[in-house]
């Protein structure tokens, strides 16, 4: 694997990249302009980090999963992502990006609202896919950042900087939300897969051996971070992935409960329940009747 590289400070990125530091916790840069670069780095972000690919140029990894970036897409990563990196042979870094410490939002209305912006939290390796009117408005956005880094310092600089990259952040969501809508196809790819591997969670032994299906088993096995796979469900069905999960587990309650003669107990465990008093108050809150009072009435 190698050893890792950590960024602490945005002066230990831009030292690593040849680039210039203009204020100790954020800066723009362009990496087309780098005078040096790793070819293959293990990277521990410290800092908030987006950045504008203009061209493929290599593969990124996280964890056992390649990034899916292509051409014309924004990276994101947080602080304690671990990112490896892998250049093609003969080929230079060509992107633009923002890197910020996230000391320079404490006591600022962004540093309140930066856990909203669910890009951030994702395992990294969803891109936003832009148009060329939005990769227009992102050079945009860093432009105007990097006026007010380039100008002397006074009292607006902080807050005109925060707010800058709140405008920037913003926009990303606009893009990443317009992103379910332009992948529609892919994304029903993804609900038809889930609702298959559902199916299958509850006719195995799974329940009894790993227990209560989760949002995580599920953003695993299609290869999604839990916050991205979470957003595209609840996007494509308007339920949560989580209450998706509860619907059906209670449906095939249902059916254990008129359709065989198991005790509360043994369909309590076989969906998974470690003990069953947990499944009669789960499937009295949804249905409104306990188990057995479901099995008379009906």
């Amino acid at each position: 694997m190698g050893d890792v590289i950590r960024f602490d400070s945005v002066e230990q990125y831009n030292k690593l990249y040849g680039q210039e530091t203009l204020h100790p916790l954020v800066t723009v840069v362009d990496l087309s302009k780098a005078s040096t670069f790793p070819t293959h780095a293990i990277m521990n972000f410290g800092l908030y980090a987006l950045f504008l690919k203009q061209t493929r140029c290599g593969d990124l990894r996280y964890g056992k999963q390649t990034y899916d970036y292509q051409e014309g897409t924004v990276t994101s990563f947080a602080p304690g992502q671990v990112v490896e990196v892998n250049m093609e042979p003969g080929v230079r870094p060509l992107s633009y990006g923002l890197l910020f410490h996230p000391d320079l939002i404490k006591g600022t209305p962004l540093g309140q609202e930066i856990k909203h912006y669910s890009f951030f939290s994702y395992a990294s390796n969803e891109a936003l896919h832009l148009s060329d009117e939005e990769k227009g408005i992102f050079r945009d956005c860093l432009d105007k950042i990097h006026l007010e880094l380039v100008r002397p310092a006074d009292k607006h600089s902080k807050k005109l900087i925060s707010r800058n990259i709140e405008l920037l952040l913003d926009y990303c969501m606009r893009f990443y939300e317009r992103q379910f809508v332009t992948r529609t196809k892919v994304n029903r790819g993804i609900l038809v897969q889930f609702e298959e591997l559902l199916e299958q969670y509850f006719q195995s032994d799974r329940p009894q051996v790993q227990g209560l299906p989760t949002v995580k088993y599920f953003a695993d096995s299609v290869h999604l971070s839990p916050n991205y796979f979470g957003d595209l469900i609840k996007k494509e069905t308007g339920k949560t992935a989580q209450e998706y999960i509860l619907e059906k587990l209670i449906d095939v309650a249902k059916e254990e409960i008129l359709g065989t003669d198991k005790s509360v107990s043994e369909i309590a465990y076989g969906l998974g329940f470690q003990y069953p008093q947990h499944f009669t108050r789960i499937f009295k809150k949804t249905v409104g009747y306990t188990p057995s009072a479901y099995r008379i009435i009906r």
